[in-house]
């Protein structure tokens, strides 16, 4: 992968290479092999590269040899050598031996219908000449970035937001973001947490005009309504394995060495396992992090799959210094809070790997698409509460939650969630760190009720339209997001196999009794697990890759959570009501309640502010 960043001028000056250089300077995590400008006049391109396919050639910028058509691109487009065959069958002329220049010609001859055709994660920006387009877009699930800003007489864009800031000037907070990042833990787009700056959504491409006009196109959707009759039986099996080993063969396409992140989880393990068959026992690295609490450290299963597999091992271990060492410098890297307690130990993963890889597979996405979390188990349990009038049922949960001891997590969880207002607001309360009465007791004018659309978009049962909000919001813009930014941070390409776009289409018509089954999620993936893995990994309980956040705030991290949160110079405790923020400090100290999840959220955001609008 790569970074990309460039300039459309609206006022009839050219582009200044010196601000694409800046803007590009600030990407050099993702490309640190090379760079390249062009300036066509009004439009500007520069890049970073980070080398993995075609290693010698394939500058970018990248002009066509057939016409004046330009692209910069970040990512890979991994069937390109069976389109390389088509295009030479055409007779296009082909300088390169990488996926860059069939982009580049399948744009320069088809468009963006062209994209159908092609398999791989992207974000590009394509500019043709002939009749002044500018292109920019998205992969189909968001598994690269792209951001834009608009200006009085410029737009410009980048892989990531710290990089329009040469062009933009000073960074503001977007306000309106605020309570969007409290209720989802990232930010949906458009929005981004910088006043002024937009996000590009997942399969969405955008044009600009010469004269400043901007035309959103949607490209690609995740199918709302089941295609034909469901999936169910030995043939969902089969049709699932076939494609999730595909998915795997097509990301283990490099020139240079690929390995994996390997939790010991269910979708990491089966990924190893299918990496491993796919190299006909060649070797296979894999890496590992774990927190020295033996409630959630993983290194032993992991050091058990990669024994029953034959992988060479690498661990690494993670300590609450860690964090206090590395919380401002991956905000800066993700352009926000870190999100989720584990970005830490993914980045510190991906550094390590760096050593030896330039490319890891991660178990991204299956949770998502095939109902790995408790949840999606849980919900039928909750008909009847969630029958109940909302004038009854949020006090009544509301007090449930409150009364529940700690050691009751799921329940307390699932009794937040039914104090979501009406269907829509209970599904984002699941992963919300703070449900909506929690937000309207931090600041005043938050709480107010509303819903991004897909849960009423989505058709069929209430598993699949759970699955399909969490696709667009919980993947989309938080764990690809971490997956992206975190491994870029250390110059690693993330791929993750089960976000495949022909899997994720399959996955959506496989019948929901296959996805849950009793208290079991993701029930098909571990039937086709037991092909690959011996019958006590794939049955070993879910635990997820969890921080001992709990602990690690009332020790080693409690005078640091204190002091960001509650300090004379704390932007939280000032922009929110700080009487809410000591009662959540004191309850968790005081082991009243575990706070870590709001705590991490609050301090991100402090963090984050700290680190990259204060500077």
């Amino acid at each position: 992968m790569c970074g990309i960043v460039g300039m459309r001028r609206l006022d009839g000056a050219p582009v200044d290479d010196k601000v694409l250089r800046a803007m590009a300077a600030q990407l050099h995590h993702r490309g640190p092999d090379g760079d390249g400008f062009r300036t066509f006049g009004a439009v500007g391109f520069g890049h970073t590269r980070l080398s993995i396919i075609d290693l010698a050639g394939s500058p970018q910028p990248m002009t066509s040899a057939s016409a004046p058509c330009h692209i910069t691109f970040n990512g890979e487009i991994f069937n390109y050598e069976e389109r390389r065959a088509g295009l030479e069958r055409d007779g296009v002329p082909l300088q390169t031996r990488g996926d860059t220049e069939v982009l580049l010609e399948t744009l320069r001859r088809e468009g963006l219908r062209g994209l159908d055709r092609l398999n791989g994660q992207f974000a590009f920006a394509f500019h043709d000449e002939r009749d002044g387009s500018l292109l920019l877009a998205r992969d189909r699930l968001g598994i690269l970035p792209l951001y834009f800003a608009v200006r009085p007489g410029f737009v410009a864009f980048a892989s990531e937001i710290k990089a329009l800031l040469p062009a933009l000037g000073a960074a503001e907070l977007d306000d309106d973001a605020v309570e969007a990042y409290l209720t989802y833990r990232s930010v949906p787009p458009p929005q981004t947490l910088f006043r002024g700056v937009q996000k590009l959504a997942p399969g969405t491409a955008l044009w600009i005009g010469a004269d400043g006009t901007l035309r959103h196109e949607t490209w690609w959707r995740l199918p709302a309504a089941m295609a034909g009759e469901p999936l169910t039986g030995d043939a969902a099996l089969q049709a699932v394995d076939a494609a999730l080993e595909r998915a795997v063969a097509g990301r283990l396409v490099a020139d240079v060495p690929v390995g994996a992140y390997l939790s010991g989880g269910l979708d990491s393990s089966l990924t190893v396992a299918l990496m491993k068959r796919l190299r006909q026992g060649g070797e296979v690295q894999t890496f590992a992090a774990g927190f020295a609490d033996p409630r959630y450290d993983e290194l032993p299963y992991a050091k058990q799959v990669s024994e029953a597999v034959g992988t060479r091992h690498h661990e690494v271990h993670v300590t609450a210094k860690d964090f206090q060492e590395l919380w401002a410098t991956l905000c800066w890297h993700r352009d926000g809070p870190i999100s989720e307690p584990a970005d830490v130990a993914i980045f510190r993963i991906a550094q390590y790997a760096r050593r030896s890889v330039k490319v890891l597979l991660s178990g991204e996405g299956s949770d998502e698409i095939f109902a790995g979390y408790p949840k999606y188990a849980f919900e039928p349990k909750l008909a009847a509460f969630a029958a109940l009038p909302a004038a009854v049922r949020v006090p009544m949960m509301r007090a449930a939650e409150r009364l529940l001891p700690g050691s009751k997590y799921r329940a307390r969880q699932a009794a937040r969630a039914l104090t979501g207002r009406d269907t829509a607001e209970r599904l984002q309360t699941w992963f919300a760190p703070f449900t909506w009465y929690e937000r309207r007791a931090l600041r005043s004018g938050y709480g107010a009720k509303h819903s991004l659309g897909q849960y009423e978009r989505c058709q069929g049962d209430h598993l699949r339209r759970m699955l399909y909000v969490d696709c667009h919001t919980w993947l989309a813009d938080n764990l690809l997001e971490r997956g992206d930014r975190m491994s870029m941070a250390a110059s690693i390409e993330n791929r993750p196999p089960f976000l495949d776009h022909e899997l994720v289409e399959l996955a959506f018509r496989v019948d929901s009794g296959l996805k849950v089954k009793g208290k079991s999620g993701k029930w098909i993936v571990k039937e086709i697990a037991r092909r690959h893995l011996p019958a006590n990994i794939v049955d070993r309980k879910k635990v997820g890759f969890r921080v001992p956040l709990d602990e690690w705030f009332r020790g080693g991290l409690r005078d640091y959570a204190h002091d960001l949160l509650l300090g004379g110079d704390s932007f939280v405790s000032r922009y929110l009501e700080r009487a809410a923020i000591e009662a959540l400090l004191q309850d968790h100290m005081r082991g009243r309640r575990n706070e870590e999840l709001r705590l991490w959220t609050l301090l991100g955001l402090e963090v984050f502010h700290r680190r990259c609008l204060r500077g």
